[in-house]
């Protein structure tokens, strides 16, 4: 009898215990999956057809050679420095202003880097091997040794060629690794400025515009990670962190200013989120931007009533920046995944104004732009 009551209790618990494991390892696969779920990168809305493509790469593709209407934005140290646009910067002279140019580039490589049947006949091609060679980019590195401006585009312009850096480094075409190596000797400089302006930058910029400097360091940590250059990873790190990580309460009421292009308070967010594990970043987003937590929170694209006027066109920009922003965040953070739906309403608010044939004003660059936010997805 004693026995036949040990046997039933060891087999009832050999029952608990299978049973327990059984639940467990369900609870546990659930958990699993609801992660597997919350990371997995959704469809894009707006995939890169090959129609968007082609619209896109016409925009820098006119203008990387029209040379006016320039802005030049040099400061003058004599009458010898009054030239035309293609001597001061052979390479970037064309579509308004330098960094403009740049950014064209950009938008041309990286398209042409997914779309093989853009450039069939090669005219794109020829034109960019006349124009990145070691004698155009000695001339363009100069400028900035120039003692009248060294600060000349900090930090907007050197970002987005870090950005192109990027682009013809990791693409295994003989012509971009000629071009890249023809442009890195100006990288490198940049990349020196950069590492002595950072600390006797005491305060960070948060204008809507060129010189915000939570936008430049996001593009140029991001050239640091793909060339495996761990020293200017961690020093831009570091230099956000220290400039950024007692922020809270960020207050979209006084966005957008009027000819804004970013989102101060975006562009800070999405840098933080590439500089900080998830579990701090979290913790710092909580505090800096509450309100993105609540399920009800909304963020109205910005209204363009003149796009022929080439301050306020720079609205469309916001809405494209500020899509990345929100898309980039919404990938780092899968509990504000309602972000998506608020990028994808920026998206759709300004991507049917794209063409070509806009104003110059806002043909010259937003393509640029709007490729960044669609590759955000």
């Amino acid at each position: 009898m004693i026995i036949r009551d040990t046997i039933g209790k060891f087999a009832f618990l050999i029952l608990f215990l299978f049973a327990s494991s059984f639940l467990f390892s369900c609870q546990n696969n659930q958990t699993n999956d609801k992660k597997a779920v919350a990371t997995e990168k959704p469809t894009p809305k707006f995939a890169l057809s090959q129609q968007q493509a082609k619209t896109i790469f016409d925009m820098p593709v006119h203008c990387i050679t029209v040379e006016y209407p320039n802005k030049l934005g040099q400061s003058l140290g004599g009458d010898a420095d009054l030239k035309p646009p293609r001597a001061l910067r052979p390479i970037f002279y064309g579509c308004f202003d330098w960094h403009s140019s740049v950014h064209g580039y950009w938008s041309i490589i990286k398209l042409m880097k997914s779309f093989d049947n853009l450039d069939q006949d090669g005219a794109v091609r020829s034109t960019l091997n006349a124009l990145i060679t070691d004698e155009n980019a000695a001339i363009e590195k100069a400028f900035f040794e120039d003692k009248n401006n060294l600060s000349f585009e900090r930090t907007y312009g050197w970002a987005w060629l870090f950005k192109l850096q990027e682009e013809l480094v990791t693409w295994d075409d003989a012509d971009a690794q000629r071009w890249s190596r023809s442009l890195q000797p100006m990288v490198d400089l940049l990349r020196g400025k950069l590492l002595d302006y950072l600390p006797k930058l005491v305060y960070p910029i948060r204008s809507g515009k060129h010189d915000n400097t939570a936008f430049g360091l996001s593009l140029m940590y991001d050239y640091a990670l793909t060339v495996e250059d761990e020293a200017l990873a961690d020093i831009i790190a570091e230099h956000a962190t220290r400039l950024y990580k007692e922020d809270k309460n960020c207050d979209f009421s006084y966005e957008p200013s009027g000819s804004d292009f970013l989102s101060p308070c975006l562009e800070e967010a999405y840098l933080m989120s590439k500089v900080l594990d998830r579990e701090a970043y979290e913790t710092w987003l909580h505090a800096f931007l509450p309100q993105m937590y609540e399920a009800d929170f909304q963020l109205k694209p910005a209204i363009v009533k003149d796009r022929t006027d080439g301050q306020l066109v720079h609205l469309d920009g916001l809405n494209y920046s500020r899509a990345a922003c929100l898309y980039g965040i919404a990938h780092q953070v899968p509990a504000l995944a309602h972000l998506r739906t608020i990028a994808d309403e920026h998206m759709a608010f300004s991507l049917p104004n794209l063409t070509k044939e806009d104003d110059y004003m806002g043909s010259h660059w937003l393509g640029t732009f709007a490729l960044y936010a669609i590759t955000h997805q």
